[in-house]
């Protein structure tokens, strides 16, 4: 028997329901996701509740506990762990109306993260937005919370304010941080640019985690040719949720002005010769092992490329004195507000 001939235009039209049947499937655990949060969010509301009415203790809620999971058996989910985390879930957001929408559509394990890691709303807030906007695994987000991701992201070096489209600067602010902390790598305290490369790229992955996990990595030693002479990136990543090209350069000393110069023509190469149409401007990150603040401060000033310069380290510390930097709480909202 022989088999018939495709007709034309069915390939197109096979992509087109395969597409239609992922977005209903997402859809649907969207939904269900949604669900149950508000599901545990009425069930802590309700001990909440009943505790205050009846004047019930603590026992109540391992009771409740037994009780559900006699019900529904092969139900996970009504430990009295858990029936405790509703109850404080319902706590921390009943009265904050910027955050409970956010709460219902992150996953529960997010949600839970987020709630006994963070130590502040503005905080919470922060990884709340930054979750749904860049799809942080709950693993990437636990560690971004542990890397203390927060701060160091708030205290970021860049020039995007006034080198970037309206639409993306923001965005891209939040999408470089400060400090990025390689502890992963095994390296020692004395190494060379070389080492540096190659210790990221046999863990390219959990470099990409630290960088925020919404990279795609391009490249090593990316070449470029301009008038006859060769140029070569370290790293080149490509920021899917961005839809731009960053360009890093890494340095294991201090951080210099001339860095600036020559990652601008990078910059500058990458937006003539690499970067497509419907791409955003390129970005560059300069990774020193240090960096004076003012120094940067001076050398990105009159950039027309966008540039951040930032600290890596082997271990994972945020400098007390760096701490009192943080923006007001003011500032901060205004950085979230349109994520």
């Amino acid at each position: 028997m022989k088999n018939e001939l495709i007709p034309t235009g069915y390939n197109h039209f096979l992509k087109d329901i395969k597409q239609r049947i992922r977005t209903a499937q997402y859809e649907a655990l969207k939904s269900v996701n949604k669900e149950m949060i508000m599901l545990y969010w009425d069930i802590g509301n309700k001990i909440v509740d009943s505790q205050k009415k009846h004047g019930w203790g603590k026992a109540i809620v391992k009771t409740l506990s037994k009780d559900l999971q006699i019900e529904f058996p092969g139900i996970s989910g009504y430990s009295a762990d858990n029936l405790w985390r509703m109850r404080k879930f319902y706590l921390n957001y009943a009265n904050k109306s910027k955050l409970a929408p956010l709460v219902q559509v992150l996953a529960w394990a997010h949600n839970i993260a987020i709630m006994e890691k963070c130590k502040n709303d503005l905080e919470r807030e922060f990884y709340l937005r930054m979750s749904l906007k860049f799809g942080w695994t709950k693993n990437v987000l636990i560690h971004q919370i542990e890397n203390q991701s927060y701060e160091k992201t708030l205290l970021n070096q860049t020039n995007f304010n006034k080198t970037l489209p309206e639409k993306i600067k923001k965005q891209a602010s939040l999408a470089v941080k400060d400090e990025y902390t390689f502890d992963f790598l095994d390296l020692s305290d004395k190494h060379s640019e070389i080492e540096l490369e190659r210790a990221m790229l046999a863990k390219i992955n959990k470099f990409l985690i630290e960088m925020g996990g919404v990279f795609a990595f391009m490249g090593n030693q990316f070449r470029l040719e301009v008038d006859g002479e060769e140029y070569f990136i370290d790293l080149l990543l490509f920021h899917r949720r961005l839809k731009c090209l960053v360009a890093i350069e890494l340095k294991i000393g201090k951080f210099l002005p001339e860095y600036v110069g020559k990652m601008q023509f990078y910059l500058t190469a990458l937006d003539e010769q690499i970067k497509e149409k419907s791409e955003q401007p390129s970005i560059g990150i300069i990774l020193c092992k240090e960096k004076k603040r003012t120094i940067v401060e001076y050398a990105l000033k009159n950039s027309k490329k966008p540039i951040a310069v930032a600290n890596y380290r082997v271990t994972s510390t945020l400098p007390k004195e760096l701490r009192k930097e943080l923006p007001s709480p003011e500032q901060i909202q205004g950085l979230l507000a349109d994520i």
